[in-house]
């Protein structure tokens, strides 16, 4: 079989008669075809998912919502970074936009990054749980990929610091 550079979502795998936990990961199974190493995770925005490659033809698929239209980026990336219970510190184009955010949010029920953070690069997105979320599948980030907290928190204990991030339209 030929492998597609693109990815091709070809079937999503049936539960099986695990306990929950099996249950919720092979939920999120799914048949992945594209040429990325296992522990690579793949965003695909305009779909709105996220994968993390588990094989050659598999990966975990989460629910994710991006970032607005203008505030989208693509490209490669990596985890530089996991954090437990994170603070907020909003960015300086997010204080100008809003000046009335808090300068910081430490955790509980209302930090807008949820459970978990895991940043990307140098820069300033990640990829976070969320205090919203009914955002989920939709595009109303700053840039960061947000996740359901239980999702967040699933995938944060998968991946490492160090692993490669990649962001396709």
């Amino acid at each position: 079989m030929r492998r597609l550079p693109a990815l091709l979502l070809a079937a999503v795998l049936s539960l099986g008669s695990g306990g929950a936990a099996s249950a919720a990961v092979q939920a999120r199974e799914t048949v992945f075809i594209g040429d990325y190493e296992p522990g690579t995770i793949v965003v695909m925005t305009g779909a709105r998912q996220l994968f993390l490659v588990t094989g050659p033809d598999s990966a975990l698929q989460y629910d994710i919502a991006v970032g607005k239209p203008s505030e989208q980026w693509f490209g490669t990336s990596w985890v530089s970074k996991k954090r437990l219970n994170p603070t907020w510190v909003p960015t300086p184009s997010m204080r100008e936009k809003k000046p009335s955010l808090p300068a910081s949010m430490g955790p509980g029920p209302n930090n807008p990054l949820g459970k978990r953070a895991m940043n990307l690069g140098w820069g300033t997105y990640r990829i976070h749980g969320t205090n919203s979320p009914n955002s989920i599948g939709s595009a109303a980030s700053a840039g960061c990929f947000r996740m359901r907290n239980d999702d967040v928190q699933d995938l944060f204990e998968r991946v490492h610091v160090g692993a490669r991030v990649v962001v396709l339209q």
